[in-house]
C-alpha cells in the first residue's frame, strides 16, 4: 500500500467571479499547481469557498459526471435542460453531462463551502447519452453511527445517486480519541481530503487541508486514528479501468 501525503502547498489554486469564489484544488487541470493530475477516474476536486456569493456563468460540459457537494452555506444550478435548483448544506447536485449540456452555477453564503469533484465514465459510451441532472438533499443519504464515528454514504451502494462511473464517496466524521478503518480492495485507490481535524492515517500525520492518495496493491487496511476532532471526505475508485482515459 503506497500513501502519499499533499499538503495545501502542493495543491492547486483558482477563482472565479472576480475573487469571490476562491477554490483549493487537490486534483486540478494542469498550470493551476496541483501535483495530483487524476486518480484512476477521480479526473478533478475543487474545494470551492465563498464569504458572501459569487457566480459562474453558463458554460458547456460534456462526457464527464459533475458533483457538488455542500458543506455550508447553498449551493444554485441552472441549466440548458431547463433545470433551476438549490441545496443547502449536505445536498448534492449531480450532473451526467452526455452528449453535452450548459449549466450555470452559484455559490451563496454566509461563509459558503462545497467540493465540486468530476468523474470519468468511458467518455466513448458517455457522449452517447443525454444530459441528466439530479438533485438530492442532506436527508436523502444513508447515515452510519457507531460511538465516536459517523458515515454519510454520499456515492456507493447505498447512495441514492444513480452513477455509471465506478466510484464511492463519504463523509466522515471522527472524534478525539477514536479510530476509523477502512477496507481497500487490490487495485483501488482512496483519495482522503481532511476537513478540519489532526491525526494520523497509518504512519502518516495528517493536519486541516492535506489531501492523501492511497494506493492498494494487495487488500489493506487504512486506519485513521484522531487526536483532534476530524471530518474528511473520502472518496475510493480503482486504481485503472478498461477503457482509454482523457489525457489532460
Amino acid at each position: 500500500m503506497n500513501i502519499n501525503r499533499y499538503q495545501v502547498n502542493q495543491q492547486g489554486v483558482g477563482q472565479f467571479d472576480g475573487g469571490r469564489i476562491t477554490e483549493q484544488k487537490p486534483i486540478g487541470f494542469p498550470g493551476e499547481g496541483s501535483e495530483v493530475k487524476r486518480v484512476g477516474p477521480l479526473f478533478y476536486w475543487a474545494w470551492a469557498k465563498s464569504e458572501k456569493e459569487g457566480y459562474i456563468p453558463l458554460h458547456p460540459h460534456q462526457g464527464f459526471e459533475i458533483i457538488t457537494y455542500v458543506i455550508s452555506g447553498k449551493a444554485e444550478h441552472g441549466d440548458t435542460l431547463g433545470t433551476k435548483s438549490t441545496v443547502g448544506p449536505g445536498g448534492l447536485q449531480v450532473m451526467q453531462t452526455g452528449s453535452g449540456v450548459s449549466h450555470e452555477e452559484g455559490f451563496v453564503g454566509p461563509d459558503m463551502q462545497g467540493f465540486q469533484i468530476w468523474f470519468e465514465p468511458h467518455l466513448t459510451k458517455a457522449l452517447k447519452r443525454k444530459p441528466s441532472y439530479q438533485q438530492y438533499h442532506d436527508e436523502d443519504f444513508h447515515v452510519v453511527t457507531s460511538e465516536g464515528i459517523r458515515v454519510k454514504e454520499i456515492l456507493g451502494y447505498e447512495s441514492p445517486v444513480d452513477f455509471v462511473t465506478d466510484a464511492s464517496m463519504w463523509d466522515i466524521d471522527v472524534r478525539n480519541g477514536y479510530t476509523y478503518e477502512h477496507h481497500l480492495a487490490t487495485d483501488r485507490s482512496l483519495s482522503i481530503l481532511v476537513l478540519s481535524g489532526e491525526g494520523n492515517i497509518n504512519d502518516t500525520e495528517y493536519k486541516m487541508k492535506d489531501f492523501f492518495v492511497i494506493e492498494a496493491d494487495e487488500e489493506s487496511k487504512v486506519s485513521i486514528a484522531v487526536r483532534k476532532d476530524t471530518r474528511i471526505i473520502a472518496i475510493e475508485v480503482p486504481s485503472t479501468v478498461n477503457y482509454p482515459l482523457f489525457r489532460k
